[in-house]
């Protein structure tokens, strides 16, 4: 059996799903504690790569490409085309949150 290489230029996710690239996963803690290579953190939060049709054409979803985002990996696959990759993609519902700058008031 012969194999032969497939050169994709766009993956482009179809129903209620988006794809998204996970953030790297972190050695260090908040309060700079270095972990050992073999403890494993999940890492869940990413950027959204590119958005199905019908997520992006649906208010109810206010998602947009390069939204940084919090997800449940439950439900995420792989997108294995790269010895490096970290594409997943996701459905929809499975975005908890959307992270957009923003000003927060503080009482002090």
């Amino acid at each position: 059996m012969k194999k032969s290489r497939v050169k994709l230029d766009t993956i482009e996710p179809v129903g209620l799903r988006v794809l998204v690239c996970k953030d790297e996963e972190r050695r260090t803690t908040k309060g700079g504690i270095h972990l050992p290579d073999d403890a494993k953190i999940p890492v869940i939060t990413g950027r959204i790569v590119a958005i199905s049709q019908q997520v992006e054409n649906d208010p109810d979803y206010p998602l947009k490409q390069y939204d940084k985002v919090l997800v449940n990996p439950t439900n995420a696959i792989p997108v294995d085309f790269e010895r490096d990759n970290k594409l997943f993609v996701i459905p929809v519902e499975d975005v908890v949150a959307v992270m957009r700058p923003g000003v927060a008031e503080v009482e002090e």
